[in-house]
């Protein structure tokens, strides 16, 4: 993995992060914090991004490339859209990570220090600091909601075929 510095929040990166769907709807000083709190990844095909089990406190937006998701060794899905979110269900509730994810061919992340916290200004005022918070927490409940109803449709889908082949049986 290659890893850059924390960013800088210079009008070039933040016009960066706005090309980004799942930022879109944030503030320039709401962007200024995010940039403040995250580094550019690059991964190699294969490599490590998330260890099921672990504690890592990374959370990520994918900005080129593809990556797996597996679960015990089990692909759960792929995702190559440009601006998703992996990693926010260890931030949401702080539970062991649930599955693993590797890079698919070279890939590119957007990766946010959720534990450097301390990288945000004691001089933003409180309220900026709970927009970008509930900015942040808006957008994971979205991409979980997406998510979730995805599952759903899957397994109804399973359901309905082991249904079918127990009826063969």
């Amino acid at each position: 993995m290659l890893e850059s510095k924390y960013l800088k929040d210079n009008i070039e990166n933040i016009q960066k992060l706005l090309a980004i769907p799942a930022l879109k709807n944030f503030e320039t000083k709401s962007l200024q914090k995010l940039l403040r709190l995250s580094k550019i990844r690059e991964y190699e095909n294969g490599e490590l991004i998330i260890e099921e089990g672990d504690l890592d406190p990374w959370l990520y937006f994918l900005l080129s490339g593809k990556i797996r998701i597996t679960k015990e060794g089990m692909e759960i899905n792929t995702i190559d859209k440009k601006g998703e979110i992996f990693g926010e269900m260890r931030i949401v509730d702080s539970m062991k990570r649930s599955a693993s994810v590797h890079a698919v061919g070279k890939t590119i992340c957007l990766a946010v220090d959720t534990a450097a916290k301390n990288r945000i200004s004691d001089q933003d005022p409180m309220d900026e600091k709970l927009d970008f918070l509930l900015l942040l927490y808006r957008i994971f409940a979205e991409y979980m909601s997406i998510r979730l109803r995805l599952t759903n449709e899957e397994l109804i889908t399973a359901k309905k075929k082991i249904k079918r082949l127990l009826t063969k049986i």
